[in-house]
């Protein structure tokens, strides 16, 4: 019993150490507010380009949010990437109302593009190869590229804006908050969220001395001769995360990036179901880590005993003490508990975090297999040479 009692000591310390290590110190140091540019300052032409396959149930209300922009001087630029749902009739939709409108009320407002995208080349990925055709027709001195899934507040361009020119950030991307709305995206997205945060620690990210570089598709802001310098799109055109691949770019060849929070400015509805979200990050878990297999592999073991080791210890430990198993049992059960009541104090405050109900919070052992479960399926689809699979197309 004496080595029973040995080992699980040792698995309550290592386990509260990863619990502490899991919580805390990740946040970003940078926030952006809703803020107004001042009167007397002459902003630059904003291109945002809008990459949208397949996105008729977000496309309209992102495009009415980027549509009420405070900022003076933008024209949104929307690529139908090839979709086969209602999201080209849509647009027209869209574009044609808001022409009428503009003329109706005798307004000068932001011009809207729609470009019909053209068929994807073999050696490109799907939304670089978008981005690459808005950057094409645009006209401005900065480039947004924000997701069709992606809703702005009123204050985003300006706000952004401020902040990238405060920082003197050459390129500026943000985390945006996100709308968790449905049982799986509550038990799962927090995790990876939190897994994200621990894996790609945001303040290496800022400083210029460091070459650890990551972006969120889901917004960047980028000079325009920055991202010419860097190569643009071109420069990684088969990336699936054509973010994080842009952001080493531009920060290997001396630019400056940023990464910032942008909850109070920018909100995400990334997945809807079961379904999407198994889709969504099994495509992105293993092509997005191939450069850190030690920390994928270590992030499922993390999940595995989450999802297993720790509730079979809490198991078997008041098995035993219920059986007889005296005061050793009474200590492991007693270790188990705690380590429980950490992880659960944890999780009820990133559930207060994502504005989700606490008790999401007891979901963990679930969330943790289903994260581990989309790793190995990741790494299983990409391995085997059968691909993973986005909106009707394949990349391996």
């Amino acid at each position: 019993m004496l080595e029973i009692l040995v080992v699980s000591t040792l698995a309550f310390i290592l386990a509260l150490l990863v619990t502490w290590w899991l919580h805390g110190g990740h946040e970003l140091d940078i926030a952006v507010t809703p803020a107004a540019l001042p009167p007397d300052q002459e902003p630059p032409l904003i291109s945002v380009i809008v990459p949208a396959r397949n996105e008729a149930r977000n496309i309209h209300r992102c495009l009415d949010a980027l549509l009420a922009q405070t900022y003076p001087s933008y024209e949104v630029i929307v690529v139908d990437d090839r979709s086969t749902d209602e999201t080209p009739s849509i647009l027209r939709e869209i574009q044609a109302e808001h022409a009428s409108q503009l003329a109706a009320d005798g307004l000068s407002g932001p011009p809207v593009h729609v470009i019909e995208g053209a068929e994807l080349p073999a050696s490109w990925a799907g939304k670089p190869h978008a981005l690459q055709q808005g950057v094409a027709v645009s006209g401005g001195q900065w480039f947004c590229f924000i997701d069709a899934d992606t809703f702005a507040s009123p204050q985003l361009l300006s706000s952004a804006y401020l902040t990238a020119t405060r920082h003197g950030a050459d390129m500026f991307s943000m985390l945006t908050r996100q709308e968790l709305l449905t049982f799986w995206e509550g038990v799962i997205l927090p995790l990876v969220f939190t897994a994200l945060g621990v894996g790609f620690p945001a303040r290496r990210f800022n400083d210029p001395s460091k070459p650890d570089a990551i972006a969120n598709g889901q917004f960047i802001l980028i000079r325009r001769d920055v991202y010419e310098a860097a190569g643009g799109h071109a420069a990684v055109r088969d990336r699936i995360d054509e973010d994080r691949a842009l952001a080493q770019t531009v920060k290997g060849v001396g630019f400056r990036l940023l990464l910032a929070n942008g909850w109070q400015v920018a909100t995400t509805r990334m997945y809807t179901s079961f379904a999407e979200i198994w889709e969504g990050w099994t495509k992105n878990i293993f092509l997005g880590m191939q450069d850190q297999l030690g920390l994928l592999s270590f992030g499922a073991l993390v999940g595995l005993l989450g999802a297993l080791a720790l509730p079979a210890w809490l198991l078997l430990g008041l098995f035993w003490l219920l059986g007889g198993g005296g005061l050793v049992a009474g200590i492991v059960t007693a270790q188990a508990l705690l380590v429980w009541a950490a992880l659960l104090y944890s999780r009820a405050q990133a559930c207060r975090t994502f504005e989700i109900p606490q008790v999401y919070a007891f979901t963990l052992p679930l969330g943790a297999f289903m994260l581990t479960a989309m790793m190995f399926a990741s790494a299983f689809k990409v391995l085997s040479g059968r691909g993973v699979s986005w909106r009707g197309r394949t990349y391996k």
